[in-house]
């Protein structure tokens, strides 16, 4: 019996650390919202630590390639993430336009899109910390100079 409780409280010991790891960075959110006939409803919720672990696991052509695709890119996207990090609260773009509305902008360290219209809703929350991993993860797989 003692056997067995020492298992459950090392079993939940990992799961929560687990956890408390895959967690850490946040979260990365998005909803779309369609509204007319056959309109798409998405809302996923994903630990932002996931993203940069699963790339672990693209086979290495794929992200050859894919770093290949991106590597004009990757020097403004470094560029651009190492700025906003530098304004953890601030609105870089709001547009009113009678009934629609687009705000980009950093909130507690992440990076918030949200764009409302007559026939749709989107939000997308991405800290920036993993866009920071996942750009670094695809430079280190590009052609090497």
């Amino acid at each position: 019996m003692m056997l067995l409780a020492k298992a459950a409280l090392g079993l939940g010991t990992t799961i929560v650390l687990a956890g408390a790891y895959t967690m850490r960075e946040g979260v990365i959110r998005i909803d779309v919202d369609e509204y007319h006939a056959g309109g798409s409803h998405v809302h996923m919720w994903v630990p932002a630590a996931a993203v940069p672990m699963a790339m672990h696991f693209v086979p290495a052509e794929h992200m050859r390639h894919v770093s290949y695709q991106a590597r004009e890119a990757m020097p403004i996207l470094h560029a651009i993430v190492k700025e906003l990090k530098k304004y953890p609260d601030s609105e870089f773009v709001e547009v009113d336009d009678h009934d629609q509305h687009i705000r980009v902008r950093t909130h507690d360290g992440r990076l918030q899109i949200d764009v409302d219209a007559p026939d749709q809703k989107v939000h997308v929350l991405c800290p920036l910390s993993t866009i920071e991993d996942v750009t670094t993860q695809l430079e280190e797989h590009g052609p090497t100079a």
